[in-house]
């Protein structure tokens, strides 16, 4: 899946207990008719994808949506989601694009004049 919209929120990276896990997260308000802000989290080596990114500029993110289920100390099951970012680039980045131009014949710098000459 992807998400398109402009940054709001850019959080710092979260350690999160003792085993190393690392968890940022960053919100993004897409303009729909009625906006919508949208949190998404990157973790572990993800964190640093968004390194080079900045409040206010518009992004593409590549995510999944995850589930899982947890049951509480009275035997009740309770559901949670997240939506996990694994990929984010720039919308209508200056990116050097490919542009095939049309086939020339090659041109000579000898003038035909001079085909005389001994070199």
């Amino acid at each position: 899946m992807e998400l398109i919209g402009k940054i709001k929120i850019l959080n710092d990276i979260q350690n999160i207990g003792s085993n190393g896990f690392r968890k940022r997260e960053v919100v993004i308000t897409k303009e729909d008719q009625y906006p919508q802000h949208i949190l998404v989290e990157f973790i572990q080596d993800k964190c640093d994808l968004l390194d080079s990114f900045v409040v206010g500029q518009e992004v593409k993110i590549a995510l999944n949506l995850r589930g899982r289920e947890w049951i509480n100390p009275e035997g009740v099951a309770k559901y949670f989601n997240a939506i996990q970012g694994w990929r984010i680039e720039l919308v209508n980045s200056q990116e050097p694009t490919f542009n095939p131009q049309t086939q020339q014949k090659p041109v000579s710098f000898i003038d035909e004049a001079d085909n005389d000459l001994p070199f």
